[in-house]
């Protein structure tokens, strides 16, 4: 089966089912959480709470005071990065059966039409941007500025032409605790923008060490991914840079205390030790394993910790 077959088939699959099954089909909630791509969601919620409860320490106003905003400004960003990543669905109709670990989406299987998936996409990011707009007009504007880049430059573009399509991604991806911070204080103190930092440099050896995992998915889709273009040497050199660049972005929140300090220390010396591993073992598809996995722990546990400082 040619390229052009697979791209139609999720379209002729629909169009040969019975309207009524159709219709079940797409009132499968689950089907609707895939689209959203619920584990980067919510993954993305926790820093963007950590961006509010840290707002409402840092502005001495607490986060009782400021309950509503919080509220919105979860179910904002929620909204959003659900419509920014259900937009990406449809977009990538044509690449996704392709890839073994998106070749069961709901948009390629065919349980949902490329139609209904971008009224979804657009009921989801509209909803989210009204909510926003609801806590103040700053959180609103970056809100859409992470949707665009997310769906435009990154989903649109840079994806499918240049390696440099990670490094766009992570503008829109290290925007969560920036709405966070900014539903609460729209004048965005610094350490806002050290958290939108922290994101910016977590992604790249996050994201490249997925790409190393799927190489040869992405190689068959035409994806221009780091390792498919430039081969894991520079992959893994490129990684080591940004874990390097992390540690200290991340220390800088020094202020917020010495168990804060040592464990984001302990964190990053740790992952960028791994990271310079990766340069002895043989074997790089268990290196690229661990460097994912240490980075979603890295994320987690660091997040969590900023919060759990100042409790």
């Amino acid at each position: 089966m040619n390229k052009t077959d697979t791209i139609v088939k999720p379209n002729d699959a629909l169009a040969g089912q019975d309207s009524s099954v159709a219709v079940s089909q797409q009132n499968s909630w689950k089907d609707y959480l895939v689209l959203a791509k619920q584990g980067i969601v919510t993954s993305n919620l926790i820093t963007t709470f950590t961006g509010i409860f840290l707002a409402a320490i840092y502005t001495s106003t607490g986060l009782g005071a400021n309950l509503p905003a919080a509220i919105f400004a979860l179910l904002g960003s929620g909204l959003v990065m659900a419509g920014a990543c259900t937009f990406n669905n449809y977009i990538d109709r044509d690449i996704d059966p392709i890839m073994e670990r998106t070749k069961d989406r709901p948009s390629v299987t065919g349980r949902f039409s490329g139609k209904h998936i971008l009224t979804v996409g657009a009921i989801q990011s509209i909803l989210g941007m009204i909510f926003l707009s609801l806590t103040t007009p700053t959180a609103a504007v970056i809100g859409a500025i992470g949707l665009f880049i997310y769906v435009v430059l990154y989903s649109m573009w840079t994806k499918r032409t240049t390696t440099l399509n990670t490094i766009v991604g992570s503008f829109s991806g290290a925007v969560p605790p920036l709405i966070g911070w900014a539903a609460i204080d729209g004048g965005l103190h610094m350490y806002a923008w050290l958290l939108f930092f922290i994101m910016f440099f977590w992604q790249p050896p996050h994201f490249l060490a997925l790409a190393m995992k799927r190489v040869e998915e992405y190689r068959a889709a035409g994806i221009p991914m780091l390792p498919v273009v430039a081969g894991f040497d520079m992959t893994k050199r490129q990684m080591v840079i940004y874990v390097a660049a992390l540690l200290p972005v991340s220390l800088l929140l020094y202020p917020f205390g010495v168990v804060y300090t040592v464990i984001a220390t302990l964190l990053g010396v740790g992952w960028l030790a791994l990271g310079l591993a990766g340069f002895k073992m043989k074997d790089d598809m268990k290196w690229a394993r661990l460097m994912f996995v240490y980075s979603l722990n890295y994320l987690t546990i660091l997040f969590v910790l900023m919060v759990i400082v100042h409790l």
